[in-house]
């Protein structure tokens, strides 16, 4: 997966198309992501015992990684990745500007 926990990207497809967010988590079997106020459901969510109350939450869901790009703040846009190796290690660059991201 192209795609880390932590990393800023921006949605290119689907109804939140445009918006851009950090990786909470990542699903590498799944294929999928959640991101910072992308695609918010709705749960109601029931009580469980006296400390947890009932009610409605609002929470991210998993988002396809495909629908996903890294984000790069020098190029202010989605931008595809390239590694580059530097004393042996692996290091993503963006493919427009070369910043490592």
């Amino acid at each position: 997966m192209h795609i880390k926990k932590g990393d800023k990207v921006v949605v290119i497809s689907g109804s939140d198309k445009g918006k851009i967010g950090k990786v909470l988590t990542g699903i590498p079997k799944q294929d999928k992501v959640i991101v910072e106020n992308v695609n918010m459901v709705t749960k109601h969510q029931k009580a469980t015992n006296d400390v947890q109350q009932a009610g409605i939450l609002h929470q991210e869901a998993a988002i396809n990684a495909s629908n996903v790009m890294l984000y790069c703040d020098k190029c202010k846009s989605g931008v595809r990745t390239g590694i580059k190796i530097e004393n042996g290690k692996k290091i993503r660059e963006c493919k427009k500007c070369g910043s490592a991201l």
